[in-house]
């Protein structure tokens, strides 16, 4: 499925409705440049799920826990991209089972995790993909993506696929 994304808003907004389809030990794996929303969706889905405490990148920390406040699975945040491999990440000793999981950057390292997740893409048309440090690239422009969800596994059959409001 892919959906446009009008801005940051409405990135935030697809999270809070794709939590409603998410339930315990369901994976999404977020990819896309820095600057795309892959924050921000997490942020929506810490919404929608009336998680505590607030959704911020766990870039430094690699994986923040944050509890349900009415008694739902945790969601758990996690930022691969200083992990090297699959390896480092099962070290970090995640409760898949019992949570919903958020990796971002966490494409090719999941493998064996769970026969069924969400990956869902977020591209960005300014071309952040090639942004470096000195480039002049606004990583924080409100612009619109666009989003592809690709659901793997017996979990998301066809009817149960998020759709964009």
């Amino acid at each position: 499925m892919h959906s446009r994304i009008a801005d940051s808003e409405a990135m935030h907004q697809f999270g809070v409705h794709l939590a409603a389809r998410l339930r315990t030990g369901d994976l999404v794996v977020l990819t896309g440049p820095l600057g795309a929303g892959k924050t921000t969706l997490t942020r929506g889905l810490g919404e929608g799920l009336q998680v505590r405490g607030a959704v911020t990148s766990p870039t430094f920390v690699l994986a923040r826990t944050h509890p349900s406040t009415i008694g739902g699975p945790s969601l758990v945040h996690v930022d691969a991209y200083r992990l090297a491999n699959a390896m480092e990440l099962d070290d970090l000793d995640i409760d898949f089972a019992h949570s919903i999981v958020v990796v971002e950057w966490g494409r090719g390292m999941l493998d064996g995790i769970t026969d069924s997740w969400l990956d869902i893409e977020i591209e960005r048309p300014t071309g952040a993909s090639t942004a470096h440090a000195d480039a002049d690239v606004d990583l924080d422009a409100d612009e619109p993506r666009t989003v592809t969800v690709t659901a793997h596994g017996p979990r998301w059959s066809p009817t149960a696929w998020p759709q964009v409001p």
